[in-house]
């Protein structure tokens, strides 16, 4: 078993964190302590699933909640997005960090059935 902070998913999963916390620090007050906060405890939830799938030896409800907090964060940059307080070029790069992490997740999930 490989160390969780190895993983390709992970790594691709931080660097999203990274750019989440990025993109929230120049939202307006108004959705910074709501909506900003939110995306960051989804995204942080993220890399708990992956620790917890990585470890455990019935991985599948683990990546199942990957994948469920994964949703939720897509409709908050949708959301973000369309209320124009990210911009379309910050959705975008999260989008392709994003399409990225949904196949490895959606691969190991599926390896593990």
């Amino acid at each position: 078993m490989a160390l969780y902070y190895e993983l390709p998913v992970y790594r691709d999963t931080y660097q999203l964190i990274l750019k989440i916390f990025e993109c929230t620090k120049d939202f307006p007050k108004e959705y910074k302590y709501t909506l900003g906060q939110d995306m960051k405890r989804d995204a942080l939830q993220l890399v708990r699933s992956i620790y917890r799938a990585n470890k455990a030896s019935h991985k599948e409800s683990y990546l199942e909640d990957f994948l469920d907090q994964f949703e939720l964060l897509k409709l908050e940059i949708r959301l973000c997005s369309d209320m124009k307080v990210l911009p379309f070029k910050k959705q975008a790069e999260l989008g392709l960090l994003m399409d990225g992490i949904g196949k490895q997740i959606t691969g190991w999930r599926n390896a593990n059935q």
